[in-house]
């Protein structure tokens, strides 16, 4: 969508941070791109062009601004709300498809031709899949570059690149200097850059506050899988699949922090980028909670909710097959009743964590959640309940390991639910949760969650399905997180919702 330009330049005249991510400041004068927050002053109408992502910056010639780090700043939550090509390619881009399969991969996974997605991404985003792809490798690398004490050889390779000249030109063209330079400068910031752990990446993912980081850490809590995650006051620790091996993160939530620390152990530095665009959609970090509040504070019902919680998260997931997995086993029962036959699943058929990870050793997790392919096979042996139910996890568990269902944060919603809704023993609630979580669907409100309803009760809205549905309509689109209010008035405030037909 194009930004409005005289909008954009109000922003930067009062350096709102609330809109870092969401477009950047081009300076035709120095060839300089900023955050719209940057403190240095304030350029001329005339000399600025505000472009929608980094990556049009660079393919302008434009260079990043060293004092106010435009590409450290929470992403933009248009990404979210867009159910279009341009957003969900910007969310495979940035889990790194194209570094793995490169420009053909990513066009597969979206159901386009090249030339067309390419023609669509330039004239949405002002830059092509390869140009996006390339900003978000120089991103991994300047990452890489200020925190770690790796080899340059080892972050080019580990950023993506196909060779240490392309990584050094790349840095020089988009940052100006040389990648030592910029560890030279990080190390003189001190404080700016986290303390390094031996044989850890310590990050810290920003965040537009407020930030309820007390629901998210109650969320992720009632919900923790034994063996995966574990939770110890504000630290959140668990296990990760990533492309090319396992992990473990520990993620520390304070509140009033404006970041999240991540300190990450992956088996191959490669995994770097993937593992932090799935951690920041698992903590729901690129929202504008500003923008969520103000429309669900309107509502009298709501707003105490609001006051009382400001800048509620939708946790998404990192890996689509375990969240399908909690989902399917989560039908109909309560969420401590998942959270044990989960427990069971992973128990039976989880992975062991590699010899020599340091998570066994802190009392960490130390199990990784079974594959597609494992549960497909293995599944009936030790699923209980229903046979109609366990035949329906291990046929959805089939379909996902031979490809003939594909589940990623780039597949389209509604083409998502028509897949689901197609396979037995798979609902409207399901469907619904998974578009909530897996693809990050702002405005899905799950009327006939009896939770929600509960929620609604105890708020004094109504708690009929349709009734609550009319209500709701007030509330897009951003009807996600006001799920998420009455998921939590529901369990502050119990209340009795009689079933309907």
């Amino acid at each position: 969508m194009p930004l409005d330009q005289d909008l954009c330049y109000r922003a930067v005249a009062s350096r709102d941070s609330r809109f870092d991510g969401q477009f950047v400041t081009a300076v035709r004068t120095t060839g300089i791109y900023c955050r719209p927050s940057c403190p240095a002053t304030t350029p001329l109408r005339r000399n600025v062009e505000f472009l929608t992502t980094a990556a049009a910056a660079q393919q302008r010639g434009y260079r990043a601004c060293r004092r106010c780090l435009p590409d450290a700043v929470p992403g933009s939550p248009e990404w979210n709300c867009r159910a279009d090509l341009a957003g969900r390619a910007m969310r495979l881009i940035g889990d790194g498809l194209v570094e793995r399969e490169g420009v053909p991969g990513l066009a597969r996974a979206l159901g386009y031709s090249e030339r067309h997605l390419n023609r669509v991404l330039t004239g949405e985003l002002g830059a092509g899949p390869l140009a996006l792809a390339r900003a978000h490798r120089a991103h991994t690398a300047r990452i890489l570059v200020e925190t770690t004490t790796m080899s340059m050889a080892d972050i080019a390779f580990a950023a993506g690149f196909s060779s240490v000249r392309q990584f050094n030109d790349t840095v020089r063209e988009v940052y100006a200097v040389s990648p030592r330079t910029l560890r030279t400068e990080a190390a003189a910031r001190g404080a700016r850059g986290p303390t390094p752990v031996a044989g850890a990446l310590v990050l810290r993912l920003p965040h537009r506050p407020p930030f309820d980081a007390a629901g998210v850490l109650a969320f992720l809590r009632d919900r923790a899988i034994d063996g995966v995650e574990a939770l110890d006051g504000t630290r959140y620790r668990r296990t990760l699949r990533l492309p090319h091996g396992p992990a473990t993160v520990a993620l520390d939530l304070p509140d009033g922090a404006r970041h999240v620390t991540a300190t990450l152990r992956p088996t191959d530095p490669r995994d770097l980028g993937p593992a932090v665009a799935r951690l920041r959609r698992l903590l729901d970090l690129d929202a504008d909670p500003v923008a969520v509040d103000e429309v669900l504070g309107a509502d009298p019902a709501l707003a105490p909710s609001v006051a009382g919680a400001p800048g509620v998260r939708v946790p998404g997931a990192v890996d689509a097959f375990e969240l399908a997995m909690r989902t399917l086993l989560g039908q109909q029962v309560s969420v401590a009743g998942a959270r044990t036959t989960t427990s069971q699943l992973v128990a039976a058929l989880g992975d062991p964590l590699p010899d020599g990870d340091d998570a066994a050793d802190d009392g960490g997790p130390t199990l990784l959640f079974p594959t597609a392919a494992t549960v497909a096979e293995r599944g009936a042996e030790f699923l209980t309940g229903p046979a109609r139910r366990t035949a329906s996890i291990v046929g959805f568990a089939a379909a996902v390991a031979s490809g003939d269902l594909v589940l990623d944060p780039g597949r389209e919603p509604a083409a998502l639910r028509t897949d689901l809704l197609a396979l037995p023993g798979i609902g409207p609630w399901s469907a619904g949760y998974l578009a909530m979580r897996l693809l990050g669907d702002p405005d899905e409100l799950l009327a006939e969650d009896l939770a929600v309803r509960r929620g609604a009760a105890a708020l004094g809205l109504p708690s009929d399905q349709a009734a609550l549905t009319a209500h709701a309509e007030r509330w897009r689109p951003w009807r996600s997180y006001a799920a998420t209010h009455l998921w939590r008035a529901s369990a502050l405030r119990p209340t009795v919702v009689k079933e309907t037909s």
